[in-house]
């Protein structure tokens, strides 16, 4: 009778440490390493500087299309940025046990991965649109700007700029501004895939094996 109790016992105690998942050894510790405040903001600094310069090209030429003009890759790391700002505000819980912080890291995750992708597209228009802004040959005609890439060529196209007072701010100043953006892009996907890779190191690749089968001690194991 003294065994089934001790044993009945021991299950419960069993129970109730699988039931409790190990608390962290240092809150703000693990809140850091879940997302460091330095991710947030550089997102934050880099996604205001995309727009930024985006919105200057848009003043050079009305006539420059979105993807020349990649303003809605820097808004949407400004959104993540917040949302990384909300999940370093959020109290911690063990094992996501809240769902308010399960949702705000999904959408973390998301925003993070869809500005990498972003970020890859608009480097890919960049580096086109440089190399070819680089080659223009142009000239005045009236308000317009007209650009073509050899002049010889009778049936070359020819790119039309709209509003442009001087010809020399498509081939040298908006030159200009897709290499930054080809550098700022580059600084934000890294960014996005550091804050990705923190969301899923966390989640899958550090976990808890449970008890130690034959451990006196019958501690979790961190694997």
């Amino acid at each position: 009778m003294g065994q089934g109790q001790k044993g009945s016992s021991d299950k419960k105690e069993s129970k109730r440490r699988r039931d409790d998942s190990p608390s962290p050894e240092d809150g703000n510790k693990c809140r850091v390493c879940r997302f460091p405040l330095l991710v947030a903001l550089l997102q934050l600094l880099l996604g205001v500087a995309v727009t930024a310069v985006a919105f200057l090209m848009v003043a050079i030429s009305p006539s420059l299309l979105a993807r020349e003009t990649p303003h809605w890759a820097g808004i949407i790391l400004c959104l993540a940025s917040i949302l990384g700002f909300i999940l370093y505000c959020i109290t911690y819980q063990p094992d996501e046990r809240t769902s308010m912080q399960f949702i705000v890291k999904l959408l973390y995750f998301i925003m993070c991965t869809t500005g990498l992708v972003l970020s890859v597209l608009v480097v890919a228009f960049a580096v086109h649109h440089h190399s070819q802004t680089s080659s223009f040959i142009c000239e005045k005609a009236d308000d317009d700007c007209m650009c073509t890439l050899d002049p010889n060529d009778p049936i070359a196209r020819t790119f039309t700029y709209e509003g442009v007072s001087d010809c020399e701010a498509i081939t040298g100043t908006l030159s200009f501004y897709f290499l930054l953006q080809i550098l700022l892009n580059l600084a934000q996907g890294l960014i996005c895939a550091v804050g990705a890779f923190i969301m899923w190191k966390h989640r899958y690749q550090v976990f808890f094996s449970g008890l130690q089968i034959g451990s006196p001690a019958q501690q979790w194991q961190k694997v």
